[in-house]
């Protein structure tokens, strides 16, 4: 009788959790600054600006005050009613820029509707700018000059660098367009060294499927829950997912959970590698605006 032997090879999912990546950047960057401390220079210092009383920029701007202080840094916030006029917050960031003391400036967004975000990121000082966000350095950036790079796409790199992600030679698909995530992110994914192919999608494009179905590397930063499932993704590809949303869930005490633009259960018994929400991309944000502050205050020390 003729036995057949039958191998089930079992598929799943690789996590790529970023806590662990975040703690290894912030450990390095606790050195660092006690380095450069050692060295007589005043430690590296932020100043953080929220306007208004927004739950989800208070926890944020929470967590970049703690982080700031367990590096040794020195932070100071300035904390605005919901109603300040636009000349009040624009002469605050004067003020900062031009204080010797304060290395980086960091505004809080989104800003209450009647204040123009793009007159407050115009007003920081392109070197004082750790959010990375002003012409400047988002010129500089495209040119591939040095610069502060925006705090979400440094974090997406510095965990692609962590997980031994190869980019050369990988096509990569981002889906969103912001001046925040999509489009510095592509300008890195296309630098030389990196040298990703590079196609930028959104949620209207027609064919988003056919885009990311090749795709090596899918960044998904849209904002939507469920932009993509399994079915868009081939075997083998790096799903990084930027999205942090709130749904409505009656089983949680707060009465809702946090879930990315993937919809990260239907990846379970996939040959695919994805962050997930929450414990992912969201962690780095905040390292890396600690290593942006910590950059600022060795360029002025120079």
């Amino acid at each position: 009788m003729l036995l057949l032997s039958i191998s089930i090879i079992l598929v799943s999912m690789r996590r790529l959790g970023c806590k662990e990546v975040a703690a290894s950047v912030m450990d390095r960057l606790k050195k660092e600054t006690e380095l450069f401390t050692g060295e007589g220079n005043r430690a590296p210092s932020l100043a953080v600006v929220l306007v208004g009383h927004d739950p989800a920029s208070e926890t944020y701007v929470r967590k970049k005050a703690e982080a700031a202080l367990s590096l040794g840094f020195l932070h100071f916030q300035y904390s605005l009613d919901e109603d300040t006029e636009e000349e009040e917050l624009i002469a605050l960031i004067r003020k900062l820029n031009d204080d010797g003391n304060i290395d980086g400036i960091l505004v809080q967004l989104p800003l209450p509707p009647h204040i123009s975000e793009s007159r407050v990121i115009n007003t920081i000082r392109s070197d004082k700018d750790v959010d990375g966000f002003s012409p400047v350095n988002a010129g500089r950036l495209l040119i591939g000059e040095d610069c502060f790079v925006p705090c979400t796409p440094k974090g997406i790199m510095e965990t692609m660098r962590y997980y031994g992600i190869e980019t050369r030679g990988k096509k990569a698909v981002v889906i969103g367009r912001s001046n925040i995530v999509g489009k510095p992110m592509a300008v890195l994914l296309m630098q030389r060294g990196i040298d990703a192919t590079v196609t930028v999608c959104n949620t209207r494009t027609p064919d988003l499927k056919e885009e990311t179905k090749s795709a090596d590397i899918i960044i998904v930063a849209t904002g939507h829950p469920g932009t993509i499932d399994s079915e868009y993704v081939k075997d083998g590809a790096v799903v990084i997912d930027v999205g942090v949303n709130r749904i409505p869930d009656e089983t949680k005490k707060n009465g809702f959970r946090l879930v990315g633009d993937a919809d990260y259960a239907s990846f379970q018994d996939r040959d695919v590698s994805i962050t997930p929400v929450p414990g992912g991309i969201g962690l780095m944000t905040v390292s890396m605006l600690m290593s942006n502050t910590l950059e600022a205050a060795r360029r002025r020390r120079k």
